[in-house]
């Protein structure tokens, strides 16, 4: 039965029996990473048993939606995107299945297309779904809370109407990263399933509305929507201290796995948080600290003490950091104390670009194995108009770092940035060349994110007009979509221009993904020397043609070893008083000309990585 999109009105308030305790129910819908558990419901459930009577029982149906149609494809669909809304918008809007289906074969990519076929994947959705329903009793719950944040839209919408139809007075309530500011508003205004929303962080809000629920409370906290007329003012709810939260509850997620899954070995990422918000919360396509009301982090010493605990409740040794950035202080000490313990653990972060080569090896050290880098552009103009606080050289030089520091590095450069220039395309296509022994960035082509600054000034940025983005109108009627305000937006200005100058980089992006791929010796990087004592000996592999070697002795040795870091042509000069500055300026022109060097204003880089015999 597709679901009723039409305004209803709410459940009465329950009051229930205050003598039994208040029983919950928590849910995360696909399409989170098959392979780890949702930190928001661990986080959500620890704290509302230690700060009240509360029971809440944890469900992540993705993890049954996986045992359906397999894992692998569950992966694809769900690191594809967009693919997994459009499985569920037959379900929600039965009139949206032929764009839904475009779009999912759109996004999932054509090489993947005989192994998805859309039709049989909706009937197993819907089959898993509703055997997935059938398994609790869902009247024994006084409310359920569903965690909505990217691509879960559409599947938790369904998944509120199923519930309705089986218990129509059980209050539902979403939160979570999709549900914050308008776009949170407008969702609760157009689908009537929704009885509350929590607008912003919500481990105090929910505990507030299950107390309002259960008659502990008189009003509701300024942060929830509600379908019913408050008769006293609204209260604010209090910030988090993220040191006062306790460690996060994964246990119902193991405990599905294991009857799911009882004869596969399998041994998840944990995802935890150090900080939330991000530190620079400047760059100006940015929209994902929306719910946070500003930055905040954990200590490094309950950080290390959450780490530990987990490892051994769980006997699980990666972890992922859900932060937009790590706290470079924090994480400094962090990684020095893991260092110096037993555990070998291995750890995902998100930060700003490191150009510091100690401090790289310090967190390879300690664990840090895979990066995301916040990179985004190869242009100086564009790293501005962006508000990275950031150059090139920076980006180059912590790609280089990674690479020696055996640091996995990923990354995207944005492309079809609204008001890009000719002179930065080609600024872009230059500087990829010096790029290409490092690990490969991808494409990500730009869209305009409610709230960022980019959004909040459009005109700033040569956007005429802010529309629905050209995917969600394949997702939603347009009826409903008009009007809705959307995280995910298009707009009206130099679109087609900018597709059109974007077409080179993205090309130029993908010959260097097919170089690495194709690489025979992956023990060897790309670019790397050996040291002879008073001579070294570069190896280059190019994109065609033959790998190239390159000997320096005596000074250009010298002058090379030492822009092993960023160094500015005035501290080359101090430290080899001997070369005249012409000299020195050719010489750096030229190991710039062979892509050995990097050159951005009066700073140099040495790309290639040191390859010692031990």
């Amino acid at each position: 039965m597709p679901l009723r999109r039409e305004q209803r009105s709410s459940a009465n308030k329950m009051t229930g029996d205050t003598s039994t305790p208040f029983r919950l129910a928590l849910v995360s819908m696909p399409w989170p990473i098959f392979n780890r558990p949702s930190l928001q419901l661990a986080t959500l459930k620890a704290y509302l048993e230690e700060k009240s009577t509360c029971t809440a029982d944890c469900f992540h149906p993705y993890l049954h939606l996986a045992k359906a149609i397999g894992i692998d494809t569950y992966t694809l669909i769900a690191r594809s995107g967009w693919a997994g809304e459009a499985l569920f918008a037959p379900l929600v809007f039965p009139e949206m299945g032929g764009k839904a289906k475009h779009l999912f074969h759109q996004s999932i990519g054509k090489k993947h297309r005989e192994i998805a076929d859309f039709e049989e994947l909706i009937e197993l959705v819907t089959d898993s779904t509703a055997k997935w329903l059938a398994t609790t009793d869902w009247h024994s719950y006084r409310m359920v809370g569903m965690s909505v944040c990217f691509f879960q839209t559409l599947p938790s919408l369904y998944c509120a109407a199923k519930l309705k139809e089986r218990v129509p007075h059980l209050p539902i309530v979403f939160g979570g990263s999709s549900c914050s500011g308008a776009v949170g508003t407008s969702l609760f205004e157009r689908f009537g399933d929704i009885d509350y929303l929590i607008d912003g962080e919500g481990e105090v809000s929910l505990l507030h509305l299950c107390r309002y629920l259960d008659g502990q409370e008189k009003t509701l906290a300024k942060e929830i929507l509600s379908r019913q007329p408050l008769g006293l003012p609204a209260v604010s709810s209090k910030k988090i201290v993220l040191n006062d939260l306790p460690i996060p509850n994964f246990s119902p997620y193991f405990q599905e796995v294991r009857e799911l899954f009882p004869d596969q070995v399998f041994i998840p990422v944990l995802p935890i948080e150090f900080s939330r918000g991000c530190w620079w919360n400047r760059c100006s396509f940015c929209n994902l600290n929306l719910q946070w009301p500003d930055y905040r982090t954990k200590d490094d010493d309950r950080m290390k003490e959450e780490v530990q605990s987990l490892a051994k409740t769980h006997g699980c040794l990666q972890f992922a950091f859900a932060d937009n950035a790590l706290p470079p202080r924090q994480a400094d000490r962090f990684f020095t104390s893991i260092a110096a313990g037993l555990m070998d653990l291995d750890f995902f972060a998100e930060i700003r670009g490191i150009t510091n080569q100690e401090r790289l090896a310090l967190y390879r050290s300690g664990g840090l194995r895979t990066v995301q880098v916040g990179i985004e552009a190869l242009s100086v103009s564009l790293l501005k108009k962006m508000a990275k606080g950031t150059t090139v050289m920076d980006t180059i030089a912590a790609m280089k770092i990674c690479c020696s520091s055996g640091i996995h590095l990923e990354g995207n450069i944005i492309t079809e940035f609204p008001g890009s220039t000719p002179e930065e395309i080609a600024e872009t296509l230059y500087n990829l060349d010096f790029v290409l022994p490092f690990a490969p960035l991808q494409a990500a082509a730009f869209f305009l994110g409610y709230g960022s600054p980019i959004h909040q000034r459009p005109r700033d940025f040569s956007i005429k007009a802010i529309t629905p983005h050209g995917k969600n109108r394949n997702l939603f009627p347009e009826n409903i979509l008009r009007g809705m305000t959307m995280i995910t937006n298009g707009y009206r200005g130099d679109r087609g221009r900018q597709r059109q100058l974007w077409k080179p980089v993205i090309k130029k992006l993908k010959k260097w993904q097919t170089f690495h791929e194709g690489r025979r010796n992956l023990a060897l990087p790309p670019l790397y020397y050996r040291d002879g004592g008073d001579f070294l000996i570069i190896s280059q592999e190019q994109l065609t043609g033959p790998c190239l070697q390159h000997r320096l002795r005596g000074i250009s040795r010298r002058i090379y070893l030492f822009c092993s870091a960023p160094h500015n042509i005035s501290a080359i000069c101090t430290a080899f008083p001997n070369i005249t500055k012409p000299a020195l300026d050719k010489f750096l022109w030229d190991m710039a000309d062979k892509r050995l060097m990097f050159r951005e204003g009066d700073q140099v880089i040495s790309l290639a990585i040191h390859l010692p015999n031990h």
